[in-house]
This record gives C-alpha cells, sequence and structure tokens, in this order.
C-alpha cells in the first residue's frame, strides 16, 4: 500500500474551504425530534402551532388517501379497455404523488409527522377494507338473483 504524492494531494478538493457561490448552509435534523419547530416538505413551514398542527392533518390525510387509493376495485368486466385503463392510471398517478409527499413528509424526522403518517395509513386500510368486505357481504341484487 503506497501513500498518495504530494501531487495526488494537490489535485484533490479540500472538503474543508466553502468555495460555493452561495452560503447557504444545510441543517438537516439527522434523528427523531419532538417539536413543532423544523422543515415539513417547504422551507420554514410551519412556523407557528397551528401551521404544525395543519401539517399533522396534511399528512395524516394523505396517508389515508394512499391506501384508499390503493385499494380501489379491479376494472368491471364489460367496461371499454381504454377507459378502463386511464382511470387506474389516474388514480395511480395521484397514489404515487401522495406517496412521494408523506415519505418527504416523514424525512423531516418530526415524530408528529412520523405518528400522523402511520395513523393515516392505518386508518386508510381500514376504511378500505372494511368497504371491501361490506360489497364481498352485500345482498346479491335483483340481476344476480334472475340468473
Amino acid at each position: 500500500m503506497s501513500l498518495p504524492n504530494q501531487e495526488t494531494m494537490q489535485d484533490m478538493p479540500n472538503m474543508t474551504d466553502n468555495n460555493s457561490s452561495s452560503n447557504m448552509e444545510m441543517n438537516m435534523q439527522m434523528s427523531f425530534y419532538w417539536g413543532k419547530h423544523g422543515t415539513v416538505l417547504f422551507s420554514g413551514w410551519p412556523k407557528s402551532g397551528g401551521m404544525y398542527t395543519l401539517a399533522l392533518f396534511f399528512v395524516f390525510f394523505l396517508s389515508m388517501a394512499i391506501e384508499i387509493l390503493s385499494n380501489q376495485p379491479p376494472i368491471r368486466p364489460g367496461a371499454r379497455p381504454a377507459s378502463g385503463v386511464t382511470a387506474q392510471a389516474v388514480v395511480y398517478f395521484f397514489r404515487i404523488s401522495f406517496v412521494y409527499l408523506v415519505m418527504l413528509a416523514v424525512m423531516s424526522f418530526n415524530g408528529g409527522i412520523f405518528i400522523a403518517a402511520i395513523l393515516g395509513h392505518s386508518l386508510g386500510f381500514f376504511l378500505a377494507k372494511f368497504r371491501a368486505v361490506a360489497m364481498a357481504n352485500r345482498e346479491p341484487s335483483d340481476l344476480e338473483q334472475k340468473v
């Protein structure tokens, strides 16, 4: 194993120099913390306790929507393929958009945001599965009884 010579050391960038054109510092939380001060999705948001509460509800309802959208019934038999696939693609677009927003919010490492996301996913899963079970157990319609 050889040590790098002086020429190689000079060619390497100096990580301690701050020669960047902007003096912005990245001060990002890298462990879970509790509190209303932090950055969730947007720089400087939330600024107050009311905005933090809004952020909690926003993440909660996005998480709930993710689960509800991920448990949509399949395309009905007899439906036109283009319209069925288009509808599923639109639902998929919104679901994936919501997934990435919730992921970024949870990456703020705020404990309240994390709990809001987990509770939203759980309630959304419950509502989606409750609806599916209710639909499976409903009475057969008049059309099904004639067949």
